[in-house]
């Protein structure tokens, strides 16, 4: 795996706020090629327990998810990104610590090995869950705005807008940037 000060550049270099969903240059073939790698690699490790699908709207390419994968959280899921043939892997159902921690340490060595051999770069979630500082809004941004807009409306506007918990997920994270809908 590549260290995670290179990875961390690499993350900043394909950053483009002006290509949300997709890089300008995006190469679809390249990506079908890639994505098709891995759950062929997928494929053959978990048997017919896995799926994969495609997404739209989104900076996500495909998830290839099995349904008791990998650890206590059962569920395991392996993302590629439309940007810089990124791979993210988790378990459960949604980005956390616990999702990245889950992982062994083979399964993770032999994700490293098969990205590499489908052009992909893998991409620890743990480092994907560090807050964003990029230039391209997120989701997260919008939901900050809304609750921002509702909140400025006073006492009398919307209730339940106050939530101790929103400040935390209002935090975006690389993840939204290249792994989320857009």
């Amino acid at each position: 795996m590549l260290p995670l000060d290179e990875l961390r550049t690499l993350l900043k270099e394909h950053d483009d706020p002006l290509h949300l969903e997709r890089p300008g240059d995006f190469d679809k073939e390249a990506s079908a090629r890639r994505f098709g790698g891995l759950t062929a690699a997928l494929e053959r490790r978990f048997g017919p327990s896995g799926g994969a699908g495609l997404y739209q709207d989104a900076s996500v390419y495909g998830r290839f998810s099995v349904a008791d994968g990998a650890g206590s959280a059962g569920s395991l899921w392996v993302e590629l990104s439309n940007f810089g043939g990124f791979v993210t892997a988790g378990t459960g159902t949604d980005w956390s610590d616990d999702s990245a921690a889950d992982l062994s340490a083979e399964f993770v060595t032999w994700l490293d090995e098969v990205c590499t051999a489908a052009g992909c770069v893998f991409v620890p979630l743990e480092l994907l869950l560090e807050p964003y500082d990029g230039p391209t809004p997120t989701l997260v941004d919008d939901d900050r705005f809304f609750l921002e807009t509702l909140a400025a409306l006073g006492p009398d506007g919307p209730e339940g807008t106050e939530d101790e918990d929103d400040e935390e997920d209002l935090q975006a994270v690389w993840c939204h940037r290249y792994f989320d809908y857009v």
